[in-house]
């Protein structure tokens, strides 16, 4: 990682010259890669052992300030919005992830569709057990009838699926 500061120095150094005036080009850093670009990237990721650990799954955690061990979705969703570059959320706790403030979409309890979620959106599942959304992962592709998703901490991973959208409780958008 150092070699590629050094070397990006080193570009922006002989892009600006010794004078670095007028018509020269100012590199300002890498791009930062998109929402959409990061968790699809993480699809495939696996549990080391099943018991929501792992080293790319620690990484998920840490970001949250929790170690191995902890329900992992909602870590998982933070963690690749930090990663494409905004600060929130930064959470682990899924129903955390859906404050009035920044949901689009609901159902349940007298409340209705508000807008149209697009991909990078942050879907939440409702869990009766512990009466509140238990689950949650990004909306990749939305049609109304269906929810193309990319989730973690489903099966041990980071997976790519398809729900019925009348299974989802709220949608939440942070980008």
């Amino acid at each position: 990682m150092e070699a590629n500061g050094l070397l990006f120095l080193g570009v922006a150094i002989a892009l600006l010259g010794a004078g670095g005036g007028a018509g020269s080009v100012v590199v300002v850093g890498t791009p930062t890669p998109s929402l959409r670009t990061v968790y699809q990237g993480e699809v495939g990721v696996r549990e080391a052992t099943g018991r929501n650990d792992g080293v790319r799954v620690a990484e998920y955690l840490r970001y949250c300030g929790l170690g191995e061990g902890y329900e992992w979705c909602a870590a998982f969703v933070s963690w690749c919005h930090g990663q494409a570059g905004y600060p929130q959320p930064r959470n682990a706790w899924a129903a955390a992830l859906f404050p009035v403030s920044k949901t689009i979409w609901s159902k349940g309890r007298g409340a209705s569709p508000m807008r149209v979620p697009k991909d990078g959106d942050v879907f939440g599942i409702y869990t009766p057990s512990k009466k509140r959304i238990g689950h949650c992962g990004f909306v990749d592709q939305w049609d109304g009838k269906w929810c193309i998703t990319v989730e973690g901490n489903v099966n041990n991973g980071v997976v790519r699926k398809r729900r019925l959208a009348s299974t989802i409780r709220a949608i939440s958008r942070w980008n």
